[in-house]
Formats: C-alpha cells, structure tokens, sequence
C-alpha cells in the first residue's frame, strides 16, 4: 500500500533499522514504546489486520520471529498484543505484533 507507514519502513524509505528480520518478517522498535523494550513484529507484505492472515505458514513465522528476537536480545518475559480493527486501537492498519518487556539479570 503507497500510504501505509509500515509498509514504507519495511521499504526501507525512513532508514529504520531492523532489530530482527526473516524473509517474511521485520522487527523493529516502536517509536513510542510503551515499556523498555517495545518491539513491533510485522509481515513484510502488506496485511491490514489479523482478520485478513490467511496464511497459516506466515502465522507460524510470525510467532516463531517473536521467539528469536526475543531470545536475541535476552529478553526472558515479556507480553505480545495484537490490536485487531480500529474498534480495538489499531492506528495503522498493517498486521503487527507489539512485544513489550524489560530486561533483567
């Protein structure tokens, strides 16, 4: 999509550096973190909402990317959120996995 702002940093229009990245997934910090470490998860094709994945093999990876970048950065605990429709807080509309934690020793 021309106007979705994730799209545009997976594009690499803004320069953001990816904290994690598969052939399907980026991962990159929130720029308005909730918690020391906030993290977003997102499929590399455009995807407006959980609504619309119907690949089940990008679901798994998806999760899968989670596990990795979490244990990467030493991250131990943490919590995942999906907001799904607008209804739900979802301000950009391109699937997305918020991971937020903090790590400790």
């Amino acid at each position: 999509m021309e106007d979705c702002i994730f799209c545009k940093i997976i594009n690499g229009e803004f320069g953001t550096e990816f904290v994690y990245e598969t052939e399907n997934t980026v991962v990159f910090k929130d720029i308005n973190p909730k918690a020391p470490v906030h993290l977003l998860v997102c499929p590399k094709a455009h995807i407006p909402s959980l609504n619309e994945l119907e690949d089940k093999n990008l679901m798994a990876e998806l999760l899968q990317t989670v596990k990795d970048v979490t244990k990467k950065i030493g991250l131990k605990a943490y919590k995942t959120h999906i907001n799904t429709g607008k209804d739900a807080g979802q301000v950009v509309f391109h699937l997305h996995i918020h991971v937020l934690g903090e790590i400790k020793d």
